[in-house]
């Protein structure tokens, strides 16, 4: 059985534009410093939208360098673009992995058709680090749609484990990375249960976006909780108490280097943020292409 490093509640929502209303889980500056190389975790919702015949809710064009944006959709649709020409609409079940690297600008909103018609936005966005080398690598854009994402059955009917990014009882996720990460979205059944695997030398984050589950027989989560476990290795079990569970389940190999972030700029050192801003300022991050 893992030892548990902390229990964190979740705290006030803000807005980020006026489209995702987000509560930020945990950044490169506080606790996640455990869970390198996930620098922030926002979750976004459940947020009910009236339809609307205007405006497009969302974020408008901003910059991005030294890492990826992992967007997971659970109900509603999110449009993006970017400077790679890269673009598209992400619905239920959907995952845009977005690679920052070098630089790249992109926006992101409502879709029109969610605009239209109003509902629910629930969603997640990860930031992921990259290591230095891969920093200055081109941007790039990997879009994941649910039928891509490999889904593995629970034992005893529990429910389901998609794999995201990594692997899970030799089924490799979907998402190419930079270095070896596990992001398997788990979806378990009301008083069911699965004990998961862990890697030694890895904490482990545990994100209840829906219901409550036991950890371990003995400690109780809510939504919105995140736990964080040691990096010892063992198994992790977890029994969803009277509603349908889901559960983000993330680990990965540490980047031991350091991590120097200013706004949507992640880098190494402090003298790479004044450079990226100055490449920022003078159009180097490219334009992204008219709809």
């Amino acid at each position: 059985m893992k030892k548990i490093i902390g229990i964190y509640k979740a705290p006030r929502q803000h807005w980020v534009g006026d489209g995702f209303h987000v509560r930020s889980l945990f950044s490169y500056g506080n606790h996640g410093k455990y869970l390198n190389p996930f620098l922030l975790l926002d979750r976004a919702g459940p947020t009910d939208f009236p339809a609307s015949q205007g405006h497009n809710r969302g974020v408008g064009e901003h910059p991005h360098r030294g890492f990826e944006t992992v967007t997971i959709v659970y109900k509603g649709e999110v449009a993006h673009h970017d400077s790679t020409g890269e673009g598209g609409v992400i619905g239920p079940g959907d995952v845009q992995w977005m690679t920052a690297a070098s630089g790249i600008l992109h926006q992101e909103y409502h879709s029109d058709a969610f605009t239209k018609e109003g509902g629910v936005l629930d969603m997640v966005q990860l930031w992921v680090n990259l290591p230095s080398e891969a920093k200055s690598a081109p941007a790039g854009y990997q879009l994941l749609k649910e039928s891509a994402i490999p889904v593995l059955p629970l034992a005893d009917n529990a429910g389901q484990l998609r794999v995201i990014a990594g692997n899970y009882h030799d089924t490799d996720g979907a998402a190419k990375t930079f270095s070896p990460v596990d992001v398997w979205d788990l979806q378990l059944k009301s008083t069911k249960s699965v004990t998961l695997p862990t890697k030694k030398d890895r904490y482990v984050g545990l994100v209840v976006l829906h219901g409550s589950v036991y950890l371990d027989n003995q400690t109780q989560l809510q939504t919105g909780d995140l736990v964080i476990l040691d990096n010892e290795g063992g198994t992790v079990n977890l029994e969803a108490i009277e509603d349908d569970a889901i559960v983000l389940y993330l680990s990965g190999e540490p980047i031991n280097e350091p991590v120097v972030g200013y706004g949507p700029f992640v880098m190494n050192s402090e003298a790479q943020i004044r450079q990226a801003i100055d490449d920022f300022n003078q159009g180097k991050f490219g334009r992204i292409p008219n709809e």
